[in-house]
């Protein structure tokens, strides 16, 4: 573990990061950025299935929001992933990642995880690359919603990315 990873505290969000998961995510310009009452929620809601990286300070540097697929109970479905611009390049997302599915594999028996990417969003596609690689889990992607089903206006697809089955 590096020393920037060292100074970092991985736990569970709580409602008062509400706001600033909304700022990283607002911030990043890779992210659909959600309402903030959605991220206020998504603290309150589903902090069993999500994280946050603290500083030193105590202060979000990144988050990982994901839920539990009620027709897959063994799948966590992760949906946002986001670091403070001032704080990528340090492998916080990784961190955050393997974290969480480590948590969350011991809590809910998960064993495979699902993400959607967009084409060209290089840092996600090496993210969970990278993830399967580390945990020796296949990776299978195929788009899951084509560009035309959405309704607000030019958006690119969203693949799909299957990852298990893990062994924690």
């Amino acid at each position: 573990m590096t020393a920037a990873l060292a100074d970092l505290q991985i736990d569970r969000p709580a409602v008062a990061d509400g706001a600033t998961l909304w700022r990283i995510a607002r911030d990043s310009k890779a992210l659909d950025l959600n309402s903030s009452y959605s991220y206020l929620l998504w603290c309150r809601d589903f902090a069993g299935t999500s994280a946050v990286a603290r500083d030193e300070r105590g202060e979000p540097v990144g988050f990982v929001t994901g839920y539990v697929r009620p027709e897959r109970p063994r799948t966590l479905l992760v949906w946002q992933v986001a670091v403070d611009d001032a704080h990528r390049g340090r492998g916080i997302a990784a961190a955050l990642l393997d974290g969480l599915v480590a948590r969350v594999g011991g809590e809910y028996g998960v064993t495979n995880i699902e993400t959607t990417i967009t084409p060209g969003n290089t840092a996600s596609e090496r993210l969970f690359g990278s993830f399967a690689e580390r945990h020796g889990a296949a990776l299978q992607r195929e788009v899951l919603f084509d560009a035309g089903l959405f309704p607000d206006g030019p958006h690119h697809p969203e693949v799909l990315y299957r990852i298990g089955p893990l062994s924690l």
